[in-house]
């Protein structure tokens, strides 16, 4: 159902998610190229990602993450509270323990795990 608005182009803080079909956008790379180097037994929020590409919002790396994910290491990529992603909690806490990752209870230990992108 549409909104009625035009769509507004992507502009400053704004990423273009979308691309035709079977390809993947320049933001979706740029967020999956990120999401890629995140090392073993670190994480990056959706925010932290966002603001590493210095582009988008927590939502929009969360739809490309959504859409794209399955290419890349998708649990490395939590929530700020650090609780893993949504979709597919238990399976990411399973994973992130396997690999290492400091945790507090089921969620992630955000201060001692978060990958700066360096």
């Amino acid at each position: 159902m549409s909104s009625g608005r035009p769509a507004r182009p992507p502009g400053p803080g704004r990423a273009k998610v979308a691309a035709p079909a079977g390809q993947v956008s320049e933001y979706a790379a740029a967020v999956l190229s990120v999401v890629d180097r995140i090392p073993r037994g670190r994480v990056m929020s959706y925010g932290d990602i966002a603001e590493y590409l210095g582009t988008g919002s927590a939502r929009t790396v969360g739809v490309v993450m959504g859409r794209h994910g399955h290419e890349v290491p998708w649990q490395r990529v939590v929530l700020s509270t650090g609780d893993p992603a949504p979709s597919h909690p238990d399976e990411a806490r399973r994973l992130l323990r396997a690999e290492g990752v400091p945790m507090r209870g089921d969620r992630v230990d955000m201060a001692r795990a978060r990958w700066d992108g360096h």
